[in-house]
């Protein structure tokens, strides 16, 4: 095991592989419950769809570990599975066949660019600066998930978000208890310090209300398989159709950004850049999220992608592909335990979002900023993340500013052929979303 992993060589243990797997797992959790709960909405069955989270979780995952050996997890991202119900089905008017059938196309779409080494190039085009403004502006990301998640930050119809007048009350008071202990427990050096403040945050939950058992089957229900192909609400037809080329594409494009995005985040929060800016094993790693993603659209769920929750897992010491077995055997568990798992609250997750947020934005101070054509790009691709809640819409605002202020600046010999290639893609999404 240590020999296939290479743990000792990246200065882990199976001890700290398998918590950190754990930690991962209990923070990505949520997808268990969210997922199956949104994409219900269109009309598919919860206790299906809840199945094959789990399972296209799992088969992701373990391609992740087995074959990229990265410590990264996989599941149907969110964001994508509401685009898929509220804009597709809902908004759109389509059905849920034919959003799913748009999901398996754009997986096939991505196993053929992965194998043909060009997902991979889009990754290492990416810049120096932009790959740390990309962790820094997923620190934040996942903090202000983390923060609305525990109740601490809510809607306001006049500034849009703001403090929640009780936020020291209740679920937002226990999420700010976790992220004090879990700060504390790790400036102690304990081990686990992000899995020991989720628990005690969750026991604490139970006499004040916000810890509830979420009841339900433990007997998992059989997921769907091609249900594209077996109903009459989708023709083949479609396919070929305006609607289906711009649902798939915009399926594509998020997928790749958010995934490359959180991949390169993660990456450099384990310290795994290489000194040429390349992610070790980047190709086997997008591998795991195409055949997710197929896999995942087959059995009857929205798009599979690596979760930037995998960064809790990361600070907790996971360096390898055991940290994925062990998310991927959980995932498993899960489909005979969901109860359970859907029983932990958000004030327990949420608290260690924060907690990982403030950890992954310190590659921010590595930023070249005496040079505003570096520091006005990696500042903006911070900023659209938070404020545009959207990884990909990050890096779209700093791959194009990037490009354009170095070309008036003549600094021209700065952009690699490929970067110009993704901000080209970036102006067709720009295009194709106008239309």
């Amino acid at each position: 095991m240590d020999k296939f992993f290479k743990i000792t060589e990246r200065k882990s243990s199976v001890r700290t592989e398998i918590l950190a797997g754990v930690t991962t797992f209990l923070t990505m959790a949520y997808i268990l419950a969210v997922n199956p709960g949104i994409l219900s909405a269109t009309g598919m069955d919860f206790g299906r769809v809840f199945t094959a989270t789990a399972l296209s979780g799992a088969i992701a995952t373990l391609v992740m570990g087995l074959l990229a050996n990265l410590p990264f997890a996989l599941a149907p991202g969110m964001g994508l599975n509401a685009f898929l119900t509220y804009t597709v089905v809902l908004g759109m008017g389509k059905s849920w066949e034919f959003a799913l059938a748009a999901v398996f196309v754009e997986g096939i779409i991505f196993i053929i660019l992965t194998a043909t080494n060009v997902r991979e190039a889009i990754v290492n085009s990416i810049p120096a600066n932009m790959k740390k403004a990309i962790s820094a502006g997923i620190g934040l990301f996942i903090a202000f998930i983390g923060l609305q998640n525990a109740g601490i930050i809510v809607n306001s119809d006049a500034t849009l978000v703001v403090l929640n007048p009780t936020w020291f009350k209740g679920a937002p008071l226990l999420a700010v208890i976790g992220l004090v202990l879990i700060a504390v427990l790790s400036y102690k050096k304990v081990t686990g310090s992000i899995l020991i403040g989720m628990l005690i945050v969750t026991v604490l939950g139970i006499p004040l209300g916000v810890t509830a058992y979420a009841g339900g089957s433990f007997a998992p229900s059989a997921p769907y398989f091609f249900p594209f192909f077996n109903t009459t609400s989708f023709q083949a037809s479609q396919m070929l159709s305006l609607d289906f080329v711009i649902v798939c594409f915009t399926f594509l494009f998020v997928d790749m950004f958010d995934t490359v995005g959180t991949l390169i985040g993660c990456a450099t929060k384990a310290g795994m850049i290489k000194e040429d800016g390349k992610i070790p094993n980047v190709k086997e790693a997008l591998f795991a999220d195409a055949i997710g993603t197929t896999c995942g659209a087959i059995l009857g769920t929205s798009t599979v992608t690596t979760f930037v929750e995998s960064s809790a897992g990361v600070v907790e010491g996971g360096r390898t592909g055991l940290t994925a077995i062990t998310v991927a055997v959980l995932f498993l568990v899960s489909l005979f335990l969901g109860p359970i798992f859907e029983s932990i609250p958000s004030a327990a997750t949420g608290a260690a979002l924060v907690y990982v947020g403030a950890l992954m934005i310190t590659p921010v101070t590595d930023i070249d900023f005496t040079d505003i054509t570096e520091a006005v790009p990696a500042f903006l691709c911070i900023l659209f993340m938070v404020c545009a809640y959207s990884i990909s819409d990050g890096i779209m605002f700093g791959i194009l500013s990037y490009v354009i202020i170095k070309l008036f600046c003549g600094k021209k010999e700065d952009i690699t052929p490929m970067t110009i290639i993704v901000a080209v893609l970036f102006l067709i999404k720009i295009l194709v979303s106008a239309l």
